[in-house]
């Protein structure tokens, strides 16, 4: 690996401990309502089969060190699109704005055409502007907004729910 290159690979059981770290003490804002990341090592073979197939996780490493991660996951609110799905990118703070997200996020749209999503969906705190502005970029629109549990922070959030159609 060349250094300073951004690589985004399939994580493995192995980046565990370390998607956890990001995305329990280093994400700043977030709209998650429960721990992702169980703690056994039976919990986390769940955790990774739930996403496996149609719905991987990836992560992004820079001079060997993970610094994000993101997922698909099922969409269940969304039965209608029959093939939709939702997208999750968490960076650590110190790697803010420096085109993690972005290589994750379009890792991620690579992933949902490849396994013919008809839709992703991104749930987003609402002043998280960086992020919002980042997924227009990229195709996205706003589709709703609403109040989300964020176990995090105690409070209720306001959430802007973002959604990108791909074609068929």
């Amino acid at each position: 690996m060349a250094p300073g290159l951004i690589v985004v690979r399939a994580a493995r059981e192995a980046d565990l401990p370390r998607i956890r770290q990001i995305y329990n003490h280093e994400v700043l804002t977030s709209t998650a309502t429960y721990d992702t990341q169980e703690r056994t090592e039976a919990e986390q073979r769940t955790w990774f089969a739930h996403h496996g197939g149609a719905h991987p996780v990836f992560v992004a490493e820079k001079d060997g060190t993970v610094c994000g991660w993101a997922s698909l996951s099922p969409w269940s609110d969304r039965a209608a699109y029959g093939r939709s799905a939702e997208v999750s990118e968490y960076v650590a703070v110190e790697w803010r704005r420096r085109g993690v997200g972005r290589r994750l996020l379009e890792t991620l749209i690579e992933a949902a055409r490849a396994h013919r999503h008809h839709a992703l969906l991104a749930r987003i705190s609402a002043d998280n502007t960086a992020s919002i502005a980042m997924h227009a970029e990229l195709g996205f629109f706003v589709a709703g907004t609403l109040k989300e549990v964020g176990i995090k922070f105690g409070r209720m959030l306001d959430v802007t729910i973002m959604e990108l159609i791909l074609p068929a």
